[in-house]
């Protein structure tokens, strides 16, 4: 069997692991699937997967074996007793940095390798062009199953710490869910004005492309630089004008009846920063208060 159809085996048939599996069958690679709770794997028993009863049973089918789980602990419940000697775990599923570098240790004791990763696409993007995940764990190890896991998407390695692929999963998300969150409430805003949806949208699609261009005036380009090289001018745009704007956001979300959850906090963390005395640093030099835990 050549590397392009090596067999697989994948545990947890969630909506995720079940995308995973018809993808791996669709690509042409021998695929075993096995789910805690029965009865989720009909549609991919007739598209040509072996389900079997058991998590050992599905284990030993394959010596790759991808996890879609909803946290580490299920992994650990799901292969407690299991012979998982000589096994590469392929671990997709959510959790905390230091949760994925505990299960590292946890299945080296057992003699297999664990590779964790964080996949950055829903359901329907597995397999599809523009689907990544972030892959941390023994290189060498990765680089032996990288055809078939490209299957889901493109490989991104990012180090051997087992915590990192999470640590970049976890700040994805949270750009991604602060943004459309964001995104809600300034919609709720104007919605308050009569103004809909979709004659917001066009704004904000052109500040996110602006915010995003990687010219020499991409703003989040300037921004990356002055925070690694931790210079942050202010001559134009500083940090305590951006505070006081901060607080007339959440006075516009009161004085409409609206929820204020996510500009007071932005208006409390500017307040911060600028009690940190940033105020007359650029809007950046934010992150040296993040960087601080709130005492």
């Amino acid at each position: 069997m050549t590397n392009n159809h090596e067999a697989v085996t994948v545990i947890g048939l969630g909506a995720m692991g079940s995308k995973m599996a018809e993808t791996f069958l669709a690509a042409g690679h021998p695929t075993t699937v096995w789910n805690r709770t029965p009865g989720r794997a009909a549609q991919l028993v007739a598209a040509g997967a072996t389900e079997t009863k058991t998590a050992a049973e599905a284990v030993a089918a394959s010596t790759l074996v991808v996890i879609s789980q909803v946290d580490y602990a299920a992994m650990d419940n799901s292969l407690q007793g299991v012979d998982l000697a000589g096994r590469v775990l392929v671990n997709l599923s959510s959790d905390s940095p230091d949760r994925l570098r505990q299960g590292t240790r946890w299945a080296t004791e057992r003699g297999a390798t664990l590779i964790t990763a964080g996949i950055m696409v829903p359901p329907p993007g597995i397999g599809e062009p523009g689907a990544y995940s972030f892959f941390s764990g023994q290189r060498e190890v990765l680089e032996a199953h990288k055809a078939t896991l490209e299957v889901l998407g493109r490989v991104d390695y990012v180090g051997t710490d087992p915590g990192l692929s999470m640590v970049y999963y976890q700040a994805m998300l949270n750009v991604f869910c602060t943004t459309l969150i964001s995104y809600f409430y300034s919609t709720a805003l104007l919605g308050t004005a009569g103004i809909s949806a979709e004659q917001l949208r066009p704004y904000i699609a052109t500040m996110l492309e602006e915010l995003a261009d990687d010219g020499p005036m991409g703003f989040l380009k300037i921004l990356a630089a002055e925070i690694d090289s931790s210079n942050y001018p202010g001559a134009e745009n500083n940090l305590h004008m951006m505070a006081v704007g901060s607080e007339h956001i959440a006075h516009a979300f009161t004085q409409a009846g609206l929820d204020t959850t996510l500009p007071a906090a932005v208006a409390a963390l500017f307040a911060r920063a600028d009690a940190d005395g940033h105020g007359l640093d650029g809007f950046n030099s934010m992150i040296e208060t993040i960087r601080k835990p709130v005492a």
